[in-house]
């Protein structure tokens, strides 16, 4: 959410933003800004969305879809400078920041590079420690959902970070549960039917097709739906209409 930037619009926040629980908003690094974050906080608030910071690479030609290189306090500096500013925002308005999310190729980099993760959880573990002194709740990590979480949990836990798992409604995924990059033509579904039918597998444990045919099944928190396309809407509240029946 909040990805317009300058006079381009990306998306339909307004109207998405009555179906889902979660929003995560753009810091300004891959897209948005500070009267875009400002105006999406505020429309989150008036809808009664959760909100999280999608901090990313600086890369706004890129779209923050390319992987990048900084070294470890750099990467931190990075991320702290974006949630920090998200964080004011929502101080501005009363409201809670509640996670974070990375977008696009840092959430990829940090689930394949073990270093990588390790340096998001912490600069997690020390915005925290800094929260928790300020009797604040914790920030959770939104991150993939993959058949072995293990390894990330317990690098999570050694600096007392939350983690909330998540599975891609309109992503194909490799069958060893990472999702197809956006390389191939296929990684993408679009089909509302399509998409359907991979919630509603998510909905009840069973198992998804992967993109070589094999089955895979994923156990997740939540439910993750890109806004920047023309059906978005449409397929988000139908998505929200299928995870509230019986």
């Amino acid at each position: 959410m909040g990805e317009s930037f300058a006079a381009w619009t990306m998306g339909d926040d307004q109207a998405v933003m009555p179906h889902i629980d979660m929003a995560n908003i753009a810091c300004g690094f891959h897209a948005g800004g500070p009267a875009i974050m400002a105006s999406t906080i505020a429309l989150a608030k008036q809808h009664g969305v959760t909100i999280g910071a999608h901090p990313a690479y600086p890369d706004i030609q890129g779209f923050g879809r390319r992987s990048m290189a900084f070294a470890a306090a750099e990467l931190q500096a990075i991320l702290h400078y974006q949630i920090g500013a998200m964080q004011a925002l929502c101080d501005a308005q009363n409201v809670m920041l509640s996670y974070v999310k990375p977008h696009g190729a840092l959430y990829n980099d940090m689930q394949k590079s073990p270093e990588l993760f390790r340096t998001v959880c912490e600069s997690l573990g020390k915005i925290n420690q800094t929260r928790q002194q300020r009797q604040q709740a914790p920030l959770f990590l939104v991150t993939l959902a993959t058949t072995n979480s293990k390894p990330h949990s317990h690098v999570a836990a050694e600096f007392g970070v939350n983690l909330c798992f998540e599975a891609f409604a309109d992503r194909r995924y490799e069958a060893d549960g990472t999702l197809r990059s956006r390389h191939y033509a296929d990684a993408v579904l679009t089909q509302r039917q399509d998409i359907l039918q991979q919630v509603r597998a998510f909905k009840a444990g069973e198992p998804i097709t992967a993109a070589d045919g094999s089955l895979l099944t994923l156990r997740a928190d939540t439910l993750c739906v890109h806004g920047d396309n023309p059906e978005s809407i449409a397929t988000v509240a139908a998505i929200r209409q299928l995870l509230l029946e019986n």
